[in-house]
């Protein structure tokens, strides 16, 4: 569907992306994660046309669109303001683009009501102004505006970062019900890590400007292929040369393990390594636990399921039990210049 062939783009001496490639399948939703100024959003406008590469091309369907105008590229495009005109209804925000293609007005008429709908806007807030509306609402509006013209690909830069925590979670939810639906291709960008994994069918994982990973949420969380992958997706813990070597790690390496892949107080199975310690902390989250356990040589972070039985104090003796296998391992002076 859509083909990065080798992008690099420069911005005067600075080379913001370092030979970008990545294909994205047909009804994907994709999204480009990283830290600020990784190259993510680069990598979106370079796609929709905002920014021509110095070498490298751009491809839909087979076809090279690297010096398309933005307007002939049938791409949607949701961005991190919305840029909606404040002052016009919604209705009419909506229907911006369809009026620039000159469709008729019951045309208009009609694709502005059904994409309404589809995005959960009611008529009565079709005939309000957009700056009468909520956050949630107006990135509604921003979406519905994206998809009425019937793009091939909708581009989305960070759009739910100017909303609370809890509406944050509901969009992301309707979001990903609304891609399916459409069954549109979707390039998301974002530094949430949460948001990447809850919506992606594949996450490309962005670093200065490079492509650390491209996976599955399930691979770049539990197979992550380079120790900054490992470091940015979630939370993890950097074992000890002295823990390493209980766990028959090598120390030379920079050995990591999930919190969820430790249990307290199981009963060790097969290889699993069981170590004593006692527990610092625990941070109570309702569904889960969060332990700090000093196991010795350094202090370890542990999720465990909150059964509303086995909870641990402060001061306790505990065992933290391990599963070798479980250990990811990289090179020390692992580099995302040296990991291409």
């Amino acid at each position: 569907m859509i083909q990065l062939s080798n992008i690099i783009v420069r911005f005067g001496d600075f080379t913001a992306l370092h030979d970008i490639n990545v294909h994205v399948k047909e009804g994907e939703f994709f999204t480009f994660l990283g830290p600020s100024g990784c190259g993510k959003t680069t990598t979106l406008r370079t796609i929709t046309g905002f920014i021509e590469p110095v070498s490298g091309s751009v491809s839909v369907k087979g076809k090279d669109i690297t010096h398309v105008p933005i307007e002939d590229r049938n791409i949607g495009i949701v961005f991190q303001s919305y840029a909606l005109f404040p002052t016009m209804t919604v209705y009419d925000n909506i229907a911006f683009g369809l009026k620039i293609k000159k469709l008729k007005k019951s045309e208009v008429d009609r694709r502005v009501r059904e994409i309404a709908r589809k995005v959960d806007l009611t008529d009565e807030q079709l005939k309000k102004a957009v700056s009468q509306l909520s956050g949630g609402q107006q990135q509604r509006v921003a979406i519905a505006r994206a998809l009425v013209t019937g793009p091939a690909i909708i581009c989305m830069d960070e759009p739910l970062s100017n909303l609370d925590a809890k509406l944050r979670v509901q969009l992301r939810n309707e979001l990903k019900r609304m891609q399916q639906e459409f069954g549109i291709t979707t390039i998301y960008v974002t530094h949430d890590q949460e948001e990447a994994l809850t919506l992606s069918d594949r996450i490309a994982v962005f670093n200065k400007g490079y492509i650390e990973q491209i996976g599955t949420p399930n691979e770049v969380y539990n197979h992550s292929r380079t120790e900054f992958v490992c470091n940015f997706i979630g939370d993890i813990n950097r074992l000890s040369d002295a823990v390493s070597r209980r766990l028959c790690a090598d120390p030379a390496m920079h050995n990591y393990i999930r919190l969820e892949r430790i249990h307290v107080n199981v009963t060790p199975q097969g290889e699993d390594v069981a170590i004593p310690g006692t527990v610092k902390t625990r941070e109570y989250y309702g569904l889960y636990i969060k332990y700090y356990i000093d196991i010795g040589s350094q202090t370890i972070k542990v999720i465990e399921k909150n059964d509303g039985v086995n909870i641990y104090e402060p001061g306790q003796q505990v065992q933290a039990v391990f599963n070798p296998r479980d250990v990811m391992a990289y090179p020390p002076g692992d580099d995302p210049e040296v990991s291409q």
